[in-house]
């Protein structure tokens, strides 16, 4: 799915999120005081690999989609993927 948010800064990003009921996916940790602020339900997945080819990053995803569904589930705002 393409949100066109290509040009989008943060701020519209965790607006669209929010509004859609969707999780952030990213690295960029700009991203947590928006998943911490008061009164807001966004949440964020925080990759914190590093920079990484996709193999790699996929291979991360797998190597703990377990925990990480149990987490997607939780009320947790900020998950980490390390």
């Amino acid at each position: 799915m393409d949100a066109h948010l290509g040009d989008a800064d943060d701020a519209e990003i965790w607006a669209y999120a929010l509004a859609e009921s969707r999780i952030v996916v990213s690295k960029d940790e700009d991203f947590i005081p928006l998943a911490l602020r008061q009164g807001d339900a966004g949440r964020l997945l925080w990759v914190r690999l590093g920079n990484c080819r996709n193999a790699p990053l996929l291979a991360a995803f797998d190597r703990v989609k377990d925990s990480l569904l149990a987490e997607l589930r939780s009320t947790n705002r900020i998950i980490e993927l390390r």
